[in-house]
């Protein structure tokens, strides 16, 4: 019998199957491709150049993540745009940058690519990925463009010329204005993290960007979430784009855990504490709402003796810096973020993200928990809630698709017990160098004197023990019983009494650059009071609606008249019927009713 063949596609190659009888083809085939199925990719099989696959070897990468085996070789032999979706930290920077690397021309050293990202941080990971990757590329320059740093120096390098330009919208839109970067040739434009930069505001200058750039371009946007915005961004900018995808749509990683604890708002800061005390080597950030919140958390940390800061929008630029590297070599155990703040921070190893407070958007979260269980390892989200969140939870369960596991706030016997042993286990392994120790022995020995080994050792564990036995006696039970949170939970405040909203309208939007976070934020930050109860936000395109705890009405309409958005000034209504007294929703905009027209707008609803 002649030998039988068949050929089957497999991630940018093609796989040979020799077969000796056609009797047992058809077996052979299923079993064949079932092989092929399950086989691993090497980055050899996706075609890369020889020099990008001995740098990445020397980095200790053999196999590509799932989103970097569809994108490059999807890449390599494709010149179509892209939309890819995968969760931060899959190794997006590879994906298109080993493909950019791959096919830049070293011997013409003007723009050939242009990066956007939406941090600071984000652009110099970027940059630093893409030097570690061109390591044997001789003639490859990339420059890293961002705010908050010498804008003459980026321009000295702009001059000097480099392949590959990656920065954050607001520098890359300004080195464009000043005719200092010319991206009118650019073969690839990159939107890293698009949904970022849009919730962070920087459309306008996308749109500026993009509309110096050839209409004859790959374009390629990368986004851990779907959102609304971004569908339309790929509708506007994007040219028939194929979709690769990693998982749902905003969907978190599969390698997080989900936790969450029930407990009354007064308790959630020592329910923090026991958290932190009951995983002695976690190494976190925690997120807040609002600056004010993320400063009174890490004070009351770095208090209580804990290895903790703050990162927050009040922060210099060399402030922030010294935060970062201190929390990056882990001389800090908890860093205190608010989610601007915290956007683009590339921080490998979080064993856990901390939710004190939910964030209003379920993709907010997404990002958040996609911060831990990086490159295959485990993590754990935390969210803390009081019992009126525990609704929003569902919600971002829903969204996601995790399910959260409720936990029990441990007690004070249990923590005690987790750092007592968590103290022998250091113990047994530290290293004692016997040459500095022997000299002290008999002396160390002559104070043990009449202690047997026992007493010796209690009295050894109690000397770091003992704050922990004092402290957590007698403590109380901090969690809320399954049947307290039953019922309507978007109407129980705090103190688990009915609590009485108002709804407000607010005549700003999404084309203001208002989210849910910032309404918060400013609300907040003109009340000067934390706690206080919000309900539904809804945000639409140029005035939102909101609900507010009716006791504290008047003094907010009172305190936003003095608050200004962008420039423009603030107004804060309250809402009677569907719509506040004289608001067209229809158009967005105030009308003059009187008289027997006072019911227009609800009649216009009804219609």
């Amino acid at each position: 019998m002649h030998p039988q063949f068949f050929r089957h596609r497999w991630q940018g190659g093609y796989c040979e199957v020799k077969f000796l009888s056609s009797v047992l083809l058809g077996e052979k085939v299923r079993i064949a491709l079932q092989l092929i199925k399950n086989r691993k990719m090497t980055f050899e099989e996706t075609g890369l150049k020889p020099e990008l696959l001995s740098a990445i070897s020397e980095m200790g990468f053999q196999q590509p993540t799932p989103i970097q085996e569809k994108t490059i070789p999807h890449l390599l032999e494709n010149d179509n745009d892209l939309v890819a979706l995968a969760q931060t930290g899959t190794g997006k920077t590879a994906a298109f940058g080993l493909p950019l690397l791959h096919n830049v021309d070293l011997s013409n050293s003007s723009v050939q690519a242009l990066v956007l990202c939406p941090t600071r941080e984000l652009c110099l990971q970027i940059s630093r990925d893409l030097e570690s990757f061109s390591k044997y590329m001789k003639g490859f320059t990339n420059i890293a463009v961002y705010g908050g740093a010498d804008i003459g120096k980026q321009i000295r390098e702009l001059r000097r010329g480099g392949q590959i330009v990656v920065g954050t919208p607001g520098r890359v839109h300004d080195l464009i204005r000043r005719n200092v970067l010319d991206v009118s040739a650019i073969r690839w434009l990159v939107l890293d993290e698009a949904d970022e930069m849009l919730t962070m505001g920087f459309k306008e200058e996308m749109d500026a960007i993009l509309a110096n750039t050839p209409a004859i371009k790959q374009t390629l946007l990368f986004s851990a979430t779907m959102p609304a915005e971004i569908a339309e961004m790929s509708g506007k900018y994007l040219h028939n784009p194929e979709e690769l995808s990693v998982g749902r749509r905003n969907q978190g990683s599969d390698n997080v855990e989900h936790h969450y604890y029930v407990v009354h708002a007064k308790d959630k800061y020592a329910t923090l504490k026991r958290i932190a005390d009951n995983y002695p080597n976690c190494y976190a950030i925690v997120f807040c709402r609002t600056r004010m919140e993320t400063r009174e958390v890490a004070e009351k940390f770095m208090a209580d003796g804990y290895n903790a800061d703050a990162l927050h929008g009040d922060l210099s630029q060399a402030q922030r810096d010294q935060v970062m590297a201190r929390f990056r070599s882990k001389n800090l155990q908890m860093l205190v973020a608010t989610d601007v703040a915290a956007r683009g921070l590339d921080v490998n190893e979080l064993t856990h993200v901390i939710n004190y407070s939910l964030p209003d958007d379920p993709e907010v979260y997404i990002h958040r928990s996609g911060r831990t269980g990086r490159a295959g390892k485990k993590g754990i989200s935390v969210s803390i809630l009081h019992m009126r969140e525990t609704g929003k939870m569902r919600q971002i369960e829903n969204v996601s698709n995790k399910r959260f596991q409720r936990k029990q706030v441990p007690g004070g016997e249990e923590i005690c017990e987790v750092q007592l042993m968590h103290l022998i286990d250091k113990v047994v392994a530290v290293e004692v160098d016997d040459n500095r120790i022997d000299p002290y022995l008999e002396a160390i020995k002559d104070k043990f004197e009449g202690l047997n080994s026992d007493e010796i050792l209690k009295r050894f564990v109690s000397v770091e023990f003992n704050r922990f036995l004092e402290y957590y006696r007698d403590a109380p039970d901090l969690n809320i019983k399954e049947r307290e949170t039953h019922g309507r939970e978007s109407r129980v405040g705090r103190s688990g009494d009915r609590v009485k909203f108002s709804r407000m309208f607010i005549n700003a939007g999404k084309k203001q650059n208002l989210n849910a976070s910032r309404l918060l934020g400013m609300i907040n930050d003109s009340l000067r009071k934390k706690n206080i109860e919000i309900g539904k936000i809804d945000i639409q395109r140029k005035f939102s609606f909101f609900e507010i705890d009716s006791r504290f009405e008047g003094e907010l309409v009172k305190a936003m008249s003095r608050v200004s958005l962008d420039g423009q000034s603030v107004k804060v209504d309250r809402v009677t019927g569907e719509g506040p007294a004289g608001f067209d929703r229809s158009r967005g905009r105030k009308r003059d009713f009187s008289g027997s027209n006072n019911n227009n707008f609800n009649r216009k609803r009804q219609r």
